[in-house]
């Protein structure tokens, strides 16, 4: 009986699993963009600018997710703005995200050998070009280890959007859960499904960093 119960949710739980990827990797993406302009922003040498970046940014991360996503997806249509629950989780995932990642991003630009910008700059290379082929690739590998965390971060807060009827993974285990009251069974099956989710990207993240340097095999 277990193992049929298994069987049976298994393929609703799956497609749950597959709106969590595409949510992850969407807000991801959104993040490291939000993220790489908050960055670049509070790192600028006009005052009004970095200022501007900072507060926004701590506003950000002042907020819990939840409530970003409650309202972008309750508020904003009053505003005219209408999203569906699907745009609205990924958005406002996105977005409460892009202020961790400007901080990785911040991080990793700050550590970059001043020497290596100066030789740049010695060469008759611009300010932009210096940035993108310089500073950038350097400040990523530096980045990798906390950036990477950050995919691994979002993919399980990326069941909070259940809260907006996103029928991703958790929210198709809560309406399977309630329809059949196999609690231990559906919740144990939605752990593992995470875990399977997971567990690859942290090695695989582990991985890259030690191809970039940024970490010794064990």
């Amino acid at each position: 009986m277990l193992i049929q119960n298994m069987l049976d949710f298994l393929p609703i739980l799956l497609r749950g699993a597959w709106v969590t990827i595409e949510v992850t990797i969407y807000a991801f993406i959104l993040s490291s963009v939000i993220g790489l302009a908050f960055a670049l922003m509070k790192l600028s040498r006009w005052k009004p600018l970095a200022i501007t970046a900072a507060t926004i940014i701590n506003i950000i991360r002042g907020l819990p997710i939840i409530v970003q996503l409650f309202y972008i997806y309750f508020v904003l249509p009053e505003f005219g703005i209408q999203l569906s629950a699907f745009q609205a989780g990924v958005i406002g995932l996105g977005i409460a995200y892009s202020a961790y990642q400007a901080e990785n991003f911040r991080a990793g630009i700050e550590a970059v050998d001043v020497g290596q910008i100066e030789a740049a700059q010695s060469i008759g290379m611009k300010n932009p070009m210096i940035m993108r082929r310089v500073v950038l690739p350097q400040a990523f590998r530096i980045a990798l280890p906390p950036y990477g965390n950050t995919l691994v971060m979002m993919l399980k807060d990326s069941s909070l959007v259940s809260t907006i009827t996103v029928l991703e993974m958790t929210r198709a285990g809560q309406m399977i859960a309630s329809s059949t009251f196999q609690n231990m069974t559906v919740y144990t099956m939605v752990a593992i499904l995470y875990l399977l989710l997971s567990l690859p990207l942290v090695y695989i993240i582990r991985r890259l960093e030690i191809l970039t340097g940024k970490g010794k095999a064990k």
